[in-house]
């Protein structure tokens, strides 16, 4: 199967060395091109969207949803692919751009797979991705062997694409409340003498013994923001998406409100590509203890 990455971040990276791994004809596009020796033995670069035009499958793991419309619409991929050529989108976009993307794919007969997934970029080069995926069920059973390459398990969310984008989005609204929430506790211990790593293993060992929480108590607790496994910038893009997806639907999400303020924070101060895990940062910077 010829296969197209779009989008050659740390993700798209390790996306495309495990389908180059899997034996997969993968020829991959970056806005600018990656560094000497970064990808893995197999993917082949092209300098141009059109050297993609008569690939199978193409996947992409682009920043928003400008960025895919821009690659895929504007920049006209997406009119180039062949009837019957399915585009799997795995980033994160709104509920709102993906209904758009689904109608675009329609009157191009090409079949769009919304799949974005939970996982850091070292779970992608390892295959060990949870995938959330909706779109038409026989585009999402002729891509079985892309999945079960990618990911540890698939999620299904129907046939309506936008659908598997409101459970990502849902999803990392509520990591964002975690890592929060952990960062707070820790700072109301430290407030009072504690260390805030006994206090986070103490969470993490008992109430909240799931790997999320140890990752981001780690983190938390180490002040090890940096290499950022996911930007904060981009917490704050998905934070946007959630009250978008929440005022279409006038559902109140306060929370969302709230932690967007902290993500402002955060870039206000320069710290928008640390690990978004730094938003803990807004909080002692209001308790004066940064």
């Amino acid at each position: 199967m010829r296969v197209g990455v779009l989008g050659l971040g740390a993700m798209g990276r390790g996306l495309a060395g495990r389908l180059a791994g899997a034996g997969y004809d993968v020829r991959a596009w970056n806005r600018t091109p990656p560094a000497p020796g970064s990808l893995a033995v197999g993917v082949t670069v092209v300098p141009a969207l059109s050297d993609l035009a008569d690939a199978e499958v193409v996947v992409s793991m682009l920043a928003h949803d400008d960025a895919v419309r821009e690659v895929l619409v504007d920049q006209g991929l997406l009119a180039a692919l062949p009837a019957g050529a399915i585009h799997v989108n795995m980033a994160t976009i709104s509920v709102a751009g993906a209904r758009r993307l689904a109608a675009d794919h329609a009157a191009r007969a090409v079949s769009y797979v919304a799949a974005p997934v939970l996982g850091r970029p070292e779970a992608a080069a390892a295959g060990r991705l949870q995938i959330l995926v909706a779109g038409p069920d026989g585009a999402i059973a002729r891509l079985a062997g892309l999945w079960s390459v990618l990911g540890q398990r698939v999620w299904r969310f129907g046939e309506r694409p936008e659908g598997a984008n409101a459970a990502k989005i849902a999803a990392n609204l509520a990591l964002a409340c975690a890592i929060e929430a952990m960062g707070e506790a820790a700072a109301l211990a430290e407030a009072h003498g504690l260390a805030a790593g006994a206090t986070l293993e103490m969470l993490t060992e008992t109430l909240f013994a799931a790997p999320a929480f140890k990752l981001y108590g780690t983190l938390i607790a180490e002040q090890r923001f940096e290499p950022a496994g996911f930007r904060l910038s981009l917490g704050l893009k998905d934070i946007n998406l959630a009250l978008a997806a929440g005022a279409e639907a006038a559902l109140p999400l306060a929370f969302a409100s709230v932690l967007r303020e902290q993500f402002l924070d955060c870039v206000a101060h320069g710290e928008q590509d640390r690990d978004w895990s730094a938003v803990v940062r807004a909080t002692h910077r209001r308790g004066g203890r940064t």
